[in-house]
């Protein structure tokens, strides 16, 4: 099972901009699904974006879509998620997520997500 390791949440000022990032350690990164989910306070975890493993095609939830963006480079084991315009209700804590099960369409709605966690990294956006 992979081991992942969540970065680069902070505090921002709405329209801001923050990368997150995600350094997962063992082996075959490749061959792994990666997205991000979150989760505000009081609320269910949250689909945020995935990306398949080849990185051949992401997929975003409605709220982020046109503003955040996914992206991965395998030789570096790590998943990136860019977001700019942030908005308060953006405020949340951002997981990290491995799926082995890559046959699996990783869209909004669709999929859970695997078994392994980050720890997550707090983004808050003030307004």
């Amino acid at each position: 099972q992979v081991q992942l390791v969540e970065s680069g949440g902070g505090l921002v000022q709405a329209g801001g901009s923050l990368r997150l990032s995600c350094l997962a350690s063992g082996p075959n990164f490749g061959a792994y699904t990666m997205g991000w989910f979150r989760q505000a306070p009081g609320k269910d975890r949250e689909f945020v974006a995935s990306i398949t493993y080849s990185g051949s095609a992401a997929y975003y939830s409605d709220s982020v879509k046109g503003r955040f963006t996914i992206s991965r480079v395998n030789v570096r084991s790590t998943v990136y998620l860019q977001m700019n315009n942030l908005k308060p209700e953006d405020t949340a804590v951002y997981y990290c997520n491995a799926d082995s099960r890559i046959w699996l369409v990783p869209a909004a709605g669709r999929w859970p997500g695997g078994d392994s966690w980050g720890q997550g990294t707090q983004v808050t956006v003030s307004s």
